[in-house]
């Protein structure tokens, strides 16, 4: 572990202890006992207390806090004094109860492995391990084509590279970043903490936000391709029109579309690393044809659009309406918030904020701390913490909720609107879902300006009286009101259920991806593959939207799944491998049933979390660490080698 020694070397004991005063104390206290074995930190009281959607072990005493804090000043301050010299993590035993002190409880002897590989000690821990040296032959007649330059190509053409398999991504846009090239609308950030929003092996990048926007989140993606020299593999440009399986050569026979025309490439492998939130969905309104302003999609934001002084019209009131909207008021003339579902909203601390100075000094220069924070942060949106708010009490008994957690966080999103919106039940009212809490998308938003802030502004309207007609002026609603506009924005989300399309995918005797779906919609086997379509992997495929663990960690966990199959294949000199369709069948069971289960499956809610068959295709009702340890050790009857 290589440290700023010249930032320590110089800071003063007041200068480190304020620093050390935007700790997080969970970390803090298991980062320090995994460098010590300080036994007086293992034995501090912690207690469960809110945490952002759910609750977690926190320290039960503010004493307790100071106290870790205190302990690791004397630390650092004779780390110093030692000239800050590279220190190694410590005893390899010790670190299972270390990580359980991060967490605030005993770690599963089960989840062990995976929750090592979040801590990031070994950046690459997910990456392929040739379990012996392939020949140099096989190897490079192997080819593999990965559709996707952003997070998840990204993530698994660095592996590739790593693991010296040829390859090639092809990518539709001119740059890479997927989602974070194209949604560049005014608010665009992650709303879940950028420290779990890297890979592995970027742990070490520097962030400068808790919650990072739309251009440091592509700058990040820019550092991935030039640092691990992945660019010069990406083709730009250049769109997937079909790929069909060549039965005789075992290959996939590739058409690709770019500027310069139509060609048709032939590779052994292909992972799909396309996304689902990355196709715009634009709803079919009367009139919408005739409006003479200007209108697009929020993920089509025109380049240096003025909007100053002009009206504008923001259809929808999901994340990126509600992103929006705080940034375009103000700016513009006047803003129409059109409604027709509010979303429940999650108020973040620092959702808007930079980090503080001292925040990415402890990144620099306490020891192993990015690594250990990037634990807590992991630990918080998996799901020993996630679980209960996304699971339905079978015995609970309320018009308006799905359990006791669930009640306890309506009543703090409620208290949250009625302070923010005090003197205005009308817009109280407006802005209270009549679904749960957790059954839709849960939107967060900055304590101290976000969409509910904005509603309260004389240049601001919430409509939510059903729209009947675009017009050539604006927005005609069911409520004979007008209202003129002169830009109209499409915030209406993505084809989340068309999994893979455009492209046409076909598979074992010309078997669609569309045959295979067509009873109730996309699925898939672990997410990833399907059965009849050899050599095919899918990083963020169907029921593959994690409700614990991040994106990033399911993309990781398929990506390393691909790779040991390729591996497998180039090891044993056979030409496919797929799953089998009573492995299919039995997981997909399985996953029905316990999607019963999840908050999301209220009738209450319509949003893309349910498909036109009235089941979810997008989100995972398994526990991260379960799709870990099915990933890592699939059952070897469920997959067909030939």
């Amino acid at each position: 572990m290589t440290n700023s020694a010249h930032e320590l070397g110089g800071a003063t004991d007041d200068e480190i202890r304020a620093a050390l005063a935007v700790a997080d104390p969970m970390t803090l206290r298991g980062l320090l006992y995994q460098l010590t074995g300080d036994e007086s930190l293992a034995r501090l009281p912690v207690t469960l207390a809110p945490a952002g959607n759910a609750e977690a072990m926190r320290l039960a005493d503010k004493a307790d806090a100071a106290l870790v804090r205190e302990k690791a000043l004397r630390f650092l301050a004779a780390h110093r004094d030692r000239g800050a010299p590279d220190l190694p993590l410590g005893p390899a035993d010790r670190l299972p109860r270390s990580m359980g002190l991060v967490a605030g409880v005993e770690l599963p002897a089960d989840e062990l492995e995976c929750w090592t590989e979040e801590l990031a000690v070994d950046p690459f821990a997910r990456g392929l391990r040739w379990p012996r040296t392939p020949d140099p032959e096989a190897l490079a007649g192997f080819s593999v084509l990965v559709i996707g330059a952003g997070l998840g190509g990204l993530g698994a053409a660095v592996q590739l590279e790593r693991a010296g398999i040829p390859y090639t991504v092809v990518e539709k846009n001119p740059g890479v970043g997927g989602t974070w090239y194209e949604n560049r609308y005014p608010g665009a950030r992650v709303d879940t903490p950028s420290r779990a929003y890297t890979h592995l092996f970027g742990v070490d990048y520097e962030y400068p936000n808790p919650f990072c926007e739309q251009a440091e989140n592509e700058k990040y993606f820019n550092w991935v391709a030039d640092t691990f020299g992945v660019r010069q593999h990406i083709e730009f440009d250049t769109e997937v029109r079909s790929a069909v399986w060549d039965e005789a050569a075992a290959r996939w026979r590739v058409t690709l579309a770019s500027p310069e025309g139509e060609r048709e490439v032939a590779v052994n492998a292909v992972i799909s690393a396309v996304g689902f939130l990355a196709r715009p969905n634009i709803p079919d309104l009367p009139g919408a044809e005739l409006f003479e302003g200007t209108a697009f999609h929020s993920a089509r934001w025109p380049a240096g659009l003025d909007l100053e002084g002009a009206r504008v019209g923001v259809i929808g009131s999901g994340c990126t309406s509600y992103q929006m909207a705080p940034e375009l008021a103000g700016t513009v003339g006047h803003l129409s918030i059109f409604q027709r579902t509010p979303q429940w909203v999650f108020d973040r601390p620092g959702y808007r904020t930079a980090f503080p100075p001292e925040a990415t000094w402890l990144d620099r220069n306490v020891p192993w701390y990015r690594n250990f924070q990037r634990l807590r942060v992991s630990w918080l949106s998996g799901p020993h913490v996630q679980s209960a708010a996304f699971t339905i009490d079978p015995e609970w008994s309320d018009p308006h909720t799905l359990s006791a957690l669930n009640a306890r966080l309506r009543e703090q999103r409620l208290e949250f609107l009625q302070r923010k919106l005090a003197g205005r039940p009308d817009l109280v009212a407006a802005m209270t879902p009549d679904h749960p809490p957790m059954s839709a998308r849960p939107v967060v938003v900055d304590p101290g300006l976000s969409v509910v802030d904005t509603l309260l502004r004389d240049d601001v309207d919430l409509v939510t009286a059903p729209i009947t007609e675009v017009t050539a002026t604006g927005i005609s609603t069911a409520d004979g009101a007008d209202h003129p506009l002169d830009v109209l924005v499409y915030a209406t989300g993505f084809r989340a259920n068309d999994f893979l399309w455009p492209m046409e995918i076909r598979g074992r005797g010309g078997r669609r991806v569309e045959d295979l779906w067509g009873r109730d919609g996309a699925r898939a086997w672990l997410g990833t593959m399907l059965p009849g379509f050899p050599n095919l992997f899918l990083l963020y495929g169907p029921n593959m939207n994690p409700f614990s663990l991040g994106v990033v960690t399911f993309s990781e966990m398929t990506t390393r799944f691909a790779l040991d199959r390729v591996a497998e294949l180039v090891l044993s000199g056979r030409s496919s491998v797929e799953v089998t369709e009573e492995a299919y069948d039995s997981y997909n069971t399985a996953l029905d049933a316990r999607e019963r289960t999840r908050t999301w499956s209220d009738p209450r809610v319509d949003n893309y979390y349910r498909n036109a068959h009235g089941r979810s295709a997008a989100n995972c009702p398994f526990e991260g660490t379960e799709m870990w340890r099915w990933l890592r050790r699939p059952e070897p009857g469920d997959l067909v080698v030939r």
